[in-house]
């Protein structure tokens, strides 16, 4: 059984983040399959959605559910998905790239940067900022821009840089075709 335990979303009552080990999850993002167990929690409306985060999975309840009622369910069927590390599948992958039919390049550049990016944050710059209290989350790629979303203890550890408003600072992304940053979206 893989261990999780959850913890709140601030200012989201209707999620919550289950953290997991790293390696528990074989991607990261939205996904567009989820292993049968949470499956039947999205089909009878329990779940709105599941999301995976470096070393996270963030489960948003139904309208009208509360976790109260619903968080053992939850979790019962969280440990038993996470035991089927086939039945995960990222909504961007390589076979829907988020190309259109001409082709776009540009497109396939940033599926392809999302892919990279989404890697590059479950590995050591991900669990870095687990080990700081704080999460990291990719938003999106648009031509050739990573954005990603700071949560969690980062905003007031020493250790977070201080670069200027709607950047971030970051060492170039492997195999991304030398893209050296990111932009944070304003909270």
């Amino acid at each position: 059984m893989v261990p999780l335990h959850p913890q709140h979303v601030p200012g989201r009552p209707d999620r919550l983040r289950w953290v997991v080990p790293a390696d528990a999850l074989a991607c990261t993002g939205p996904l567009r399959r989820v292993p049968a167990p949470l499956a039947a929690l999205l089909a009878d409306g329990t779940l709105a959605s599941v999301t995976a985060e470096p070393a996270a999975l963030v489960t948003t309840l139904g309208r009208g559910r509360s976790w109260p009622d619903e968080g053992a369910r939850v979790r019962t069927a969280l440990h038993a998905a996470l035991d089927d590390r086939a039945g995960w599948a990222p909504a961007v992958d390589d076979d829907a790239a988020g190309t259109d039919d001409a082709g776009d390049d540009r497109a396939d550049d940033d599926a392809r940067l999302y892919r990279t990016a989404s890697e590059f944050l479950a590995g050591a710059v991900g669990q870095f900022a687990l080990s700081h209290g704080g999460v990291i989350e990719l938003v999106g790629v648009r031509e050739g821009v990573v954005a990603v979303r700071l949560a969690g203890a980062c905003r007031g550890c020493p250790d977070h840089p201080a670069p200027a408003p709607g950047t971030a600072a970051a060492p170039p992304l492997p195999r991304s075709g030398g893209r050296e940053g990111c932009r944070v979206p304003a909270t």
